[in-house]
Order: structure tokens, then sequence, then C-alpha cells
């Protein structure tokens, strides 16, 4: 039988991802022991129950991350962009050879991760999404060129624990991002306007957004279910001639695929404009 333990890791900076990340880890009974830095004694606290993992606070302790990152053969380094280079510098001096960085940390670069921590450190980039609160995430994956196929697949078992994995070239991370990313976002916003759509046909809050909500839900376990294509399913609902059909041609009409092309086109470009600074 093949052990599935994974080693121990350190998340620096366990805030809704990192802290999502950490509930998926707890939850596999695959990681028996993961420190978490947070800024506040207030937000360390309310992770120290959980089983085989040590919550510490910057505030109580400034050396944490260091003492945290120098212990730790998975460092998940979880705090804002802007931030991360600083953190590097305060790390790399205690980081111990084949140690594995990654990054959860939109926008910065595998290049700005290797300069500050040199050479011997394998560092990735992931950007995981926010079901990984429900082990439902899609998380992407990129390795850089000091990271070997061994550390790319103990990565992908971490945040298998939270979910679907996606192995990408660096230079599609932000791509994707804009889909799987953003995307319960634009999820959200649909249910959003056909709950407002049933609102505005007479129905009462709360039986519009049951309605709205276990109509998304119930379609995405149809879908998991079968294994169908989309499109297919579509198809089985929309009857010629009826009142499904008649309610596609408007939202084909209306260009939805065009709509999301430039979503997503508008999302990668802002993406662009954090990696350069802006």
């Amino acid at each position: 039988m093949v052990n599935d333990t994974l080693p121990s890791i350190a998340i620096l900076g366990a805030g809704s991802m990192g802290g999502a990340i950490l509930q998926g880890l707890v939850r596999s009974g695959r990681a028996p022991q993961v420190t978490v830095t947070n800024r506040t004694a207030a937000r360390a606290a309310g992770l120290e129950s959980l089983p085989g993992v040590t919550s510490v606070s910057l505030d109580v302790d400034p050396a944490a991350n260091v003492s945290a990152a120098a212990a730790a053969d998975v460092i998940l380094v979880g705090v804002k962009p802007i931030m991360v280079p600083e953190l590097l510098r305060e790390i790399a001096p205690v980081l111990r050879p084949g140690t594995v960085i990654v990054s959860l940390a939109a926008g910065v670069t595998i290049d700005t991760f290797e300069e500050i921590v040199g050479e011997g450190i394998p560092v990735l980039r992931s950007m995981p999404n926010t079901p990984a609160v429900v082990a439902k995430a899609v998380t992407g994956l990129a390795a850089g060129p000091s990271a070997s196929a061994a550390d790319a697949a103990l990565v992908r078992r971490l945040f298998e624990t939270c979910g679907a994995v996606i192995e990408v070239p660096e230079e599609q991370i932000d791509a994707l991002s804009t889909i799987s990313g953003s995307g319960p976002a634009y999820v959200f916003l649909l249910i959003e306007d056909l709950t407002e759509a049933a609102r505005g046909k007479g129905f009462s809050d709360a039986d519009a957004r049951l309605m709205a909500e276990q109509t998304f839900i119930g379609a995405a376990a149809l879908l998991a279910a079968t294994g169908e294509d989309p499109a297919e399913l579509r198809r089985r609902v929309t009857s010629p001639k009826g009142t499904t059909e008649r309610a596609i041609a408007v939202l084909q009409g209306a260009r939805l695929d065009g709509v999301f092309a430039e979503a997503t086109d508008a999302a990668l470009a802002r993406a662009k404009e954090l990696a350069a600074g802006s």
C-alpha cells in the first residue's frame, strides 16, 4: 500500500484561500503536521483547535514565519502579493535545500520567487479557487524550472485534498484564473440575476432564491453524475418549439458566448496589469 501521508507543511498567511486549503488538508487526514501563521491573534485562535495544526500569530511571535519555514518540507505562501518579496527575504536564510515553496499569490511570478530564495529551492505557482472550502476547488498548478516531477506530484497531492488539479505552463496561469479563479463569481452573479427574475414574476424572496440556487446545484450535480457533455444535457432540456427553446434563443441572441469571452479577456488584461505592478 502506498503511503499517502504528506510531509510537514507551513502555510504562511492562512487567510481566506490559505485557510480553505488548510481545511482540505485537515479533512483529508493526510497532513499530520501543519503550521499556519497569521498577523492577528484572533485569526490564529480560530485555527488552533484543528487536529494536527499549530496556529501562530505574528502579534504574539514576530518570528513565526521564520520558525515555521525552517521546520517545513512544503511552504505555501499565502500573504498578499505586495507582501511576498518581503516575506521571501525574511525566510530565505532558513530554507533547507529541497524545501518546496508554493505560491498562492496572484500575479507574482516564479522568477520573482527564485530570484529571492536562490538555487536548490523548488518553486511552484498555484491558482486555487474558493470552492476549496468544500473540497470542490479547481487548482491550476505550474512548476518552475527548479521543481522536479516528484516535487510537482507532491504538490498535486496536497491540492487534491481540496478538489481537482490542472497542471499548466506558468504562462497559462493568468488565463486559468479568469475561468476557474474568477468563475465562482460569474456563477454567483448568474444565480443573483435568475433569482431577481423569479422575484419579478411574483415569487417571494425565499422561493425565488430556492428555485435559482437549487437549479444551479442540481444541474451541476446532474452534470457530474452523468459525465455527459453540457451541450447534450442542454439539448435534452430544450424541447423543439418549447418554452426553454424560446428562452435559449434570447440568451444566444444576446451573444452570451461573446459576453463571457469579453469578460474573461478583461480579467486577463487586469491580471497582466497586476503582474506589472499597476
